[in-house]
């Protein structure tokens, strides 16, 4: 068994740091492995980023995100999935190891969850040709149900690993603790998703009581009531012991923090609640 590293999704760095700022933190501690969004990439351009990626050695565990495919019209639809061909180009571009897809919710005002289900595998399926002749993983990431409407209506892992069997080769999941531990059947799902060979990334955070915002106000490890270890021991006998990648949303609290900080607090518990 690989030993256990660590990789910073760079949101969890967004209170002060870019892309190259956040790498630059990054390796002050050690860190080598990272998970950027399409914004910070964009905002320092496609080509930089790729430089200092490949400069620096670094692993890109993924590229955040695509996704978002249901759409409320046949243009909207067919625009989203020009922007996740994009994403996928951007992704081979900084040698990712896979595509995260926040998948989407209802499109307009619509209430029909089964349809915009069935919007998501279609926008995939579109994709996926692109994706396997860039070597790009497609990484279903299922998100907590209060994101069904707006966000993500695939929710648990079992429908992520279903759309998994239904499209085939290249095409997996990620496994996020703070959407996912609430599941009575996870550890019959992660196993299942162990059988398929389907898993692609692990992010971890916490979940705080109180909560005070459901979208940012995530925990740092430790900090909340995700029994972290538990989830990482199944996971591992499920066969992934990739990088465990911090994700952490937190606008009034880690986001206002110095970098540095940040950083060096993910390493120390890291090391003790993981």
């Amino acid at each position: 068994m690989a030993d256990r590293v660590l990789a910073m999704n760079l949101a969890t760095l967004r209170g002060g740091w870019g892309f190259a700022e956040a790498v630059d933190g990054c390796l002050r501690h050690s860190i080598t492995a990272i998970a950027p969004w399409r914004d910070q990439v964009a905002a320092i351009g496609l080509a930089e980023a790729a430089r200092i990626v490949k400069a620096n050695g670094l692993r890109v565990t993924g590229l955040c995100r695509g996704g978002m495919f249901p759409g409320d019209s046949a243009a909207s639809r067919a625009a989203a999935i020009d922007d996740n061909r994009r994403a996928i180009d951007e992704a081979a571009a900084l040698g990712a190891d896979c595509l995260v897809l926040v998948v989407g919710g209802l499109p307009g005002t619509s209430k029909d969850l089964v349809g915009a289900r069935a919007m998501v595998a279609d926008g995939i399926a579109a994709v996926l040709p692109h994706a396997r002749a860039s070597g790009i993983p497609l990484a279903i990431e299922p998100l907590h149900p209060m994101y069904a409407a707006d966000r993500a209506c695939i929710n648990t892992i079992d429908h992520a690993l279903d759309l998994c069997e239904q499209l085939g080769e290249g095409v997996g999941i990620v496994i996020d603790v703070y959407h996912t531990w609430w599941d009575r059947n996870l550890a019959a799902s992660i196993e299942r998703a162990g059988r398929l060979d389907c898993i692609l990334a692990h992010h971890i955070s916490d979940w705080l009581v109180p909560t005070r915002d459901l979208l940012l106000d995530r925990g740092m490890m430790g900090d909340g009531v995700i029994d972290l270890r538990a989830i990482r021991a199944l996971i591992e006998a499920a066969g992934y012991h990739g990088p465990q990648e911090v994700e952490i949303f937190s606008r009034d609290d880690w986001w206002k923090r110095p970098g540095d900080e940040v950083v060096r607090t993910c390493v120390e518990r890291f090391a003790i609640a993981c």
